[in-house]
């Protein structure tokens, strides 16, 4: 399990670049650090990145893995992870070697792999997402944020296409898994959360009719050992099910709010963008009433 792995930052290296035009190869050089050099590029109104040079990473399992295969046609966003969520796992940092590797080893079933294995190795996702937990390790990642990333990733799978030669049975029950843990929690976060403000609706057992301390402490309980029961119904991947149920339960707040203030973002930018004559109206009343709200509390607290 990479939480016992040692750090070892050698493991990354500059990969070099293939022959091209005029141009001859130069070959992967352990003894250099990786050289990330991305060009940015605007594909249909989302940004992507081409990496100039490969990276190259010695994984423990399958030795010598560069990415991309094709500098040229290969692309990626970075870390893949929802903009509601880069307060928590940012686009770049130390885990961003990590991120381009993985998006390198992630192909189709029936695609041609973005990346080179010199022991000639072809990993399916679930192979991808464990290299990619271990070299978060090798980019010094933190404990928590590599577990929470990994676990994310390992979802994204069991929801996809899975492990290589699993049968239709098996990727259901995975999805099935993976899908009702996710529900679940979310639910129970919604309950929980109307019966801490005493909002009418079902009170869950371990919150009851209490003080508010006491049922934040029982919500909290709750929180925390209902997602691990759950967890273990995501067979060898339950690690990843106990830390994504988990994550998701103590998060779920934080990301509705974040969620909630994103949105009301986008409908503003969105508004002034079509109608900026409404927008700028729209903006004039909110702050005439608000000073009307404010004036009226100073005056009568006098």
């Amino acid at each position: 399990m990479s939480v016992l792995l040692a750090k070892d930052t050698r493991r990354f290296y500059d990969g070099g670049v293939p022959a091209r035009e005029g141009a001859p190869a130069e070959p992967p050089d352990p003894g250099e650090n990786p050289q990330i050099v991305l060009e940015r590029h605007a594909e249909e109104g989302e940004e992507q990145f081409a990496m100039v040079r490969r990276i190259a990473y010695r994984d423990r399992r399958f030795g010598q893995l560069l990415v991309p295969a094709d500098p040229e046609s290969f692309r990626t966003d970075l870390t893949s992870v929802p903009a509601i969520l880069t307060w928590l796992v940012p686009k770049t940092g130390a885990h961003l070697p990590a991120a381009l590797l993985h998006d390198g080893l992630v192909h189709g079933a029936h695609e041609a792999p973005t990346y080179i294995s010199s022991r000639g190795f072809v990993l399916d996702r679930v192979e991808a997402d464990r290299v990619f937990r271990d070299a978060m390790v090798d980019t010094g990642t933190r404990v928590v944020r590599r577990w929470l990333v990994w676990s994310a990733v390992t979802a994204v799978t069991l929801l996809r296409d899975g492990g290589a030669g699993w049968s239709p049975s098996r990727r259901w029950r995975y999805r099935l898994a993976v899908v009702g843990t996710l529900l679940i929690v979310a639910l129970l976060g919604a309950v929980a959360s109307l019966d801490l403000f005493d909002v009418a609706g079902p009170s869950l057992p371990w919150m009851g009719e209490r003080s508010w301390w006491q049922e934040l402490v029982g919500g909290l309980s709750g929180a925390v050992v209902i997602p691990l029961l759950l967890g273990l119904t995501w067979g060898r991947f339950r690690i990843a099910g106990c830390v994504m149920g988990v994550g998701l339960a103590v998060l779920l707040h934080v990301t509705i709010a974040v969620l909630t203030v994103t949105w009301a973002y986008r409908l503003v930018e969105r508004l002034a963008s079509r109608t900026p004559f409404v927008a700028a109206g729209l903006g004039v009343a909110a702050v005439v009433a608000a000073a009307a709200v404010l004036l009226g509390r100073l005056v009568g607290g006098v």
